[in-house]
């Protein structure tokens, strides 16, 4: 299990390193890069990489469980009427074919149906937990549920995927509970 901490006073970063350091020198804490098996088995998405400032909530799965129109915010406006409209695309779990990813994904993969371009794959990795190739993907809303079968473009040919659900591990979230 890992952690992410959010500071919002930056000048305090260094007190707070050492704090959460001293807090776990019992317990043998490390500090780490993150883990891509485990974020993308978790179900959990990289800004930057999955999603940008270009996408809505309403088009990551998962996302749209957090937006609160009882709340008063910039976007608000906006956001209703997406809702209310729907959504053309959205970011959904994949199960990759093909051998063993040795590697995390460099580039976007296109993602094709029918022979034709209809999205692209941000994120993909090998999860030895669930013993497949995962990753994400942007695909039609059409196409968003579980069970879609798609072909990815990888630079070494065609590889087979199917839309999946997410999170890949742990949908009830019962580790941390452990």
């Amino acid at each position: 299990m890992g952690y992410e901490i959010y500071l919002r006073d930056s000048s305090r970063g260094l007190e707070l390193w050492d704090r959460v350091m001293e807090a776990g020198r019992p317990y043998e804490i490390r500090a780490i890069a993150p883990s891509d098996q485990r974020r993308l088995e978790a179900g959990i998405f990289n800004y930057g990489n999955d999603m940008t400032i270009e996408d809505n909530p309403f088009e990551v799965t998962g996302m749209e469980r957090l937006v609160e129109f009882s709340a008063d915010f910039i976007g608000r406006l906006a956001l209703e009427r997406i809702a209310a409209q729907g959504v053309t695309r959205k970011l959904v779990g994949v199960e990759v074919g093909g051998e063993p990813f040795r590697l995390w994904l460099e580039d976007f993969w296109p993602v094709r149906q029918d022979g034709r371009v209809v999205g692209k794959l941000t994120s993909a990795s090998h999860s030895f937990r669930v013993k497949r190739n995962i990753g994400y993907a942007w695909v039609p809303i059409e196409l968003a549920g579980p069970g879609n079968e798609l072909v990815l473009a990888s630079p070494d040919g065609p590889v087979p995927a199917m839309t999946a659900a997410l999170p890949f591990v742990d949908p009830g979230k019962d580790i941390p509970k452990a």
